[in-house]
C-alpha cells in the first residue's frame, strides 16, 4: 500500500503568486495511482472536485468554514498567495483507490486555529489525517482515535514527532506518516524538491511525504 501525506499550502507555490495550482497539484500527486493520499490545507469548495481531478474516492473534512457562503473562490482568486484560507476556509480530505468507510472527524484543538483529525476505514485499515498546531496534547487526541491496524498522516507542526507503538517518524520532518499493526517496508520518505516542480515552480512549501505499508 502506497501511502501519501501533503500540505498543499492551499494550491500555492513556493514562494507564493497570485495564481493557484491545486488541480495540477493533484494531478501530480496521485498521478502514479498511489492507494491513499492524506491533504490537508484545502480550500473548502476544492472538496466537490478531488475525485474528477484525481481519479481516485475522496472523503472531505471542513476544519474552518468559509468566510462567505457565496463567492469565496472568485475572491480569492484575486491574489491566492495574499488571501490564501482567509476568506475559503479550509479542508482536509483522505484520496483511496479502493471505497472507503467514512469514519468522522474529531476537533483536536481551537486554542489558535479550530485543527481537527478525519478517519476512514479502507481495506481494514484506519487512516487518520491531520493537521495541528504543533501542540503534543493535538498529537496524542489525534493517536487516540488509532486502532489496532492504522495510520496516520498529516502535519504535525512539530519537527520528527513520533508515537508510541506507531513506526518511527521522519527525521527532521513535520509532515509524517505513523503506522502501527502494519509493516513499513520503505519510507518514510520526503520528495525531492525536483518532483514537485511544474513548469518552474515549486508547488506547495512542504513536501509530499510517502511510505510503503504492507
Amino acid at each position: 500500500m502506497l501511502v501519501r501525506t501533503w500540505n498543499l499550502f492551499h494550491g500555492n507555490a513556493s514562494p507564493p503568486e497570485r495564481g493557484a495550482f491545486l488541480p495540477q497539484m493533484i494531478e501530480l500527486v496521485t498521478g502514479d495511482r498511489p492507494d491513499v493520499v492524506c491533504l490537508q490545507e484545502l480550500p473548502v469548495w476544492a472538496l466537490l472536485h478531488l475525485e474528477r481531478w484525481s481519479g481516485m474516492h475522496a472523503s472531505g473534512a471542513v476544519a474552518r468554514r468559509p468566510v462567505f457562503p457565496f463567492g469565496a473562490r472568485a475572491v480569492t482568486a484575486l491574489h491566492h498567495g495574499l488571501l490564501r484560507s482567509a476568506v475559503t476556509g479550509e479542508a482536509d480530505a483522505i484520496l483511496t483507490r479502493a471505497p472507503a468507510h467514512d469514519l468522522g472527524m474529531q476537533v483536536v484543538g481551537d486554542s489558535r486555529l479550530r485543527r481537527i483529525a478525519h478517519a476512514v476505514d479502507v481495506e481494514g485499515v484506519t487512516v487518520v489525517n491531520f493537521h495541528i498546531d504543533g501542540d503534543r496534547a493535538q498529537l496524542d487526541r489525534v493517536v487516540a482515535l488509532a486502532r489496532e491496524q492504522s495510520i496516520l498522516a498529516g502535519d504535525t507542526n512539530l519537527v520528527s514527532a513520533g508515537a508510541e507503538g506507531f513506526s518511527p517518524p521522519l527525521a527532521g520532518s513535520i509532515d509524517q506518516i505513523l503506522v502501527r499493526g502494519r509493516t513499513v517496508r520503505d519510507g518514510p520518505t520526503a520528495w525531492p524538491v525536483e518532483r514537485r516542480v511544474v513548469a518552474g515552480r515549486v508547488l506547495s512549501d512542504h513536501a509530499p511525504v510517502e511510505a510503503v505499508v504492507e
